[in-house]
């Protein structure tokens, strides 16, 4: 694995006291991060603010307390609610939700400054253990070879979570002046400066439409030489009981829906609001329609959030939305379900 250190620890400032408003006042079409906890609305983590602060230590509301396994922090002391981890690579397009509680201890994770296989590399504040976001796996320090578990999230645009989640929550942009990563003036490497940021200005945009991959120098670019899918397109990966398969976003529009086992769970996968979505196979046919709609078993289904006109919801599957080449990094060439291949492991 090719580990390198692009920055100093916390060039990148994680965002480690959220506060939350009603409604998102940027662009409808700008894409959030998706949290849909056991009590209280849900919560949305705009890409724009992830972009420049890629995790947010946050705790989620629990339906019934008393009911959760109690869990201990660093001190001891219980730990109300559901500590998670909100972490986001816009190298990687990677998107994936972590619990943050490992042996019953409650870690906070900050930017380590460095890249693996051009994946962010977390660290936690705890043990100055390594983790590699894209698969939840510590690669270093006194937690290495141990993994986060991962919890359910999914993308979509923000116009489309206030029509469907209308008392849902929006992560608010952090106040006063925060560290930005910026080219060097000599045009050597990069810097950090403290300024207000501009939270409506997507940095990454050029990276996104460009043809280099990593980090965001064409001289350093990491090369890909298949064609059955591009490097950057957009993959929902699944891995369950030692076994790891990704869809890519291409496919499932070809076929309208794309079912696969993987260790013996058996999903769904649906497109939804321009991003990918997997849910527990329930065992009946999906049709989709001309506006993204899934006519089955007599209703009709939203492929982005699971729910049914009937008033039933499908049962989301945690899952891992990232760049193809991050993802073949992780698992490997023949870890991709292509129309040409068997959609069954």
């Amino acid at each position: 694995m090719n580990v390198r250190r692009v920055l100093p620890p916390d060039a990148i400032e994680s965002i480690d006291d959220p506060s939350f408003t009603r409604g998102y006042d940027g662009d409808s079409d700008d894409s959030v991060l998706v949290v849909e906890p056991d009590g209280g609305p849900a919560r949305a983590y705009p890409i724009l603010i992830l972009n420049y602060h890629e995790i947010v230590n946050d705790v989620l509301e629990s339906r019934a307390p008393e009911s959760q396994p109690e869990s201990q922090g660093d001190s001891g002391e219980a730990v109300d609610g559901e500590p998670v981890a909100i972490s986001w690579c816009p190298l990687c397009g990677s998107a994936v939700v972590y619990d943050r509680i490992v042996d019953g201890r409650e870690l906070t994770f900050g930017v380590s400054g460095k890249l693996a296989e051009d994946d962010l590399v977390m660290y936690d504040r705890e043990t100055d253990s390594e983790w590699k976001q894209s698969t939840g796996e510590s690669i270093a320090g006194p937690m290495e070879g141990r993994s986060l578990s991962i919890r359910t999230g999914s993308m979509m645009t923000a116009g489309r979570f206030e029509e469907e989640y209308s008392d849902g929550v929006v992560l608010d942009r952090p106040e006063g002046e925060r560290s930005v990563v910026a080219p060097a003036e000599d045009g050597d490497g990069l810097v950090t400066e403290k300024k207000n940021i501009d939270y409506t200005v997507d940095h990454y945009a050029e990276y996104i439409e460009g043809d280099w991959l990593g980090s965001r120098s064409r001289e350093t670019s990491r090369s890909w030489d298949r064609t059955d899918v591009a490097a950057k397109e957009v993959v929902l990966g699944i891995e369950s009981d030692g076994e790891a398969l990704a869809v890519p976003r291409s496919f499932v529009r070809e076929e309208g829906t794309v079912r696969v086992t993987v260790g013996g769970r058996d999903v769904v996968i649906l497109e939804g609001d321009e991003d990918l979505h997997a849910y527990q196979d329930p065992g009946f046919e999906f049709e989709r329609d001309a506006d993204d709609r899934y006519a089955g078993d007599g209703t009709t289904w939203d492929g982005a959030t699971g729910r049914a006109e009937d008033g039933r919801t499908l049962q989301r599957v945690p899952a891992r939305r990232l760049f193809a080449f991050a993802w073949q990094a992780d698992h490997g060439p023949d870890s991709f379900v292509l129309p040409e291949r068997e959609t069954k492991t």
